[in-house]
């Protein structure tokens, strides 16, 4: 009779059920194997558990962002400048208000009389109206949401509520309500909502006058209750109460049309557009003559404008704008490109005279800087589809290659 195989852990002799697993120095059972292995396990899961939660330790130790009012009014244009080209006006008047709102933030108390200023920019589209308001919301760390005023409508109609986009503010700050309160909401398209003349008294106007009323009361500052989930409320949805009197609004807007009404209430004389002898403003700087009297008339009722306390007016740009907005901000789209064309290990050049030209026909399609990227793309394809045939060569981009793209659109 063979002798008995006895496990050296447990002292348990082998059996079909629990057979061991034998050396020429011991024997182990399965069941100890299987406790070994649960052992281990165990310990590698607390050690990671432990890892993780030093690692956030470390994190909560770290330095919280400034806050916005820790940044002066000229280191926030500063910063402004290294992306955006130009409105130096536009920049220095949002860098004083931004500070002064959250400064008012700062100091409020119970027999504070401070109220918020809100902002209306204005100007022609690509002149950088909605990158402004993005670059001082990343800037300071700031929730920060964007709507667009043509998808709003009045409650009951289909479309967005006008409290979704404090949904979205909310959603943007992670939904922690507190933070979302001192948040940042920009309202794009504000133009495309005024009101129609001969609308006014014959049919309700669903996406004009109807939602400048709704937008009223949360521009204002006041407790409006906004489903957490989005789209519209309901009885048994989830909703929240939130607080919109620290929230910031601004609203922006192209209003296409208005120069011509500009050029009939001052004259074409004066401004200068018949007669270049005489000293006067440009038609570009045309903007900068709006005052609330001419946005009345463009169709924006009077209680909006008055909850719109500054206004901020944009240029058009010209051909060197547009050469600085290619070149000059961190950003730029020839930076962007020869970083990316790096990574084909392709050193990407351009000579002043494509430049000048990619400028020249951004400007012809009159939709601002916007429209350089779309030029950039149709340009480069080629290139970015042959990469192989530059491999560690010195691509440059001249003048001929933008012709030829011009030609292949017209």
């Amino acid at each position: 009779m063979s002798k008995p195989v006895i496990c050296d852990f447990c002292g348990i002799i082998s059996t079909e059920a629990n057979p061991c697993i034998s050396s020429e120095r011991a024997n182990i059972c399965v069941v100890c194997v299987n406790k070994a292995y649960n052992m281990i396990t165990i310990n590698k899961n607390q050690q990671k558990h432990s890892q993780s939660q030093n690692t956030q330790n470390r994190l909560d130790e770290k330095p919280k962002t400034k806050k916005p009012f820790d940044i002066s009014p000229p280191q926030l244009k500063k910063i402004l400048d290294d992306y955006i080209i130009g409105c130096n006006k536009a920049k220095k008047i949002l860098s004083v208000a931004i500070y002064n709102h959250y400064k008012r933030i700062e100091s409020k108390s119970k027999d504070s009389i401070l109220e918020k200023s809100n902002i209306l920019l204005i100007g022609p589209t690509g002149s950088g109206k909605t990158l402004l308001a993005q670059t001082i919301a990343k800037t300071l760390d700031i929730p920060f949401a964007i709507a667009d005023a043509t998808s709003l409508t009045e409650a009951g109609y289909v479309g967005d509520d006008v409290e979704n986009i404090i949904t979205r503010l909310i959603n943007a700050a992670d939904g922690d309500i507190k933070r979302a309160q001192k948040g940042i909401i920009f309202i794009d398209e504000i133009d495309k909502i005024a009101r129609m003349s001969e609308n006014r008294s014959i049919t309700r106007d669903v996406s004009g006058e109807g939602v400048q009323q709704a937008l009223l009361k949360i521009i204002e500052g006041s407790e409006v209750s906004v489903p957490l989930d989005g789209g519209r409320k309901h009885p048994n949805g989830r909703n929240q109460i939130c607080d919109t009197k620290d929230i910031l609004f601004i609203c922006a807007g192209s209003f296409d049309g208005i120069e011509d009404m500009l050029k009939q209430k001052v004259g074409n004389a004066s401004l200068g557009f018949n007669q270049a002898s005489q000293p006067s403003k440009k038609q570009d700087d045309i903007y900068s003559l709006i005052d609330d009297h001419d946005l009345i008339k463009y169709g924006l009722i009077p209680e909006l404008i008055g909850r719109l306390h500054i206004l901020v007016t944009l240029e058009k740009l010209d051909e060197q704008a547009f050469v600085n907005i290619l070149t000059k901000p961190k950003n730029s789209l020839i930076k962007q490109y020869t970083q990316l064309f790096a990574l084909y290990d392709i050193k990407l050049e351009f000579d002043k005279e494509a430049i000048a030209k990619i400028a020249k026909i951004a400007i012809s399609k009159k939709t601002g800087a916007r429209s350089l990227r779309g030029i950039f793309e149709k340009v480069m394809l080629e290139f970015m589809f042959e990469s192989k045939k530059h491999k560690n060569k010195t691509l440059k981009i001249t003048k001929q290659h933008i012709l030829q793209y011009n030609k292949d659109e017209q």
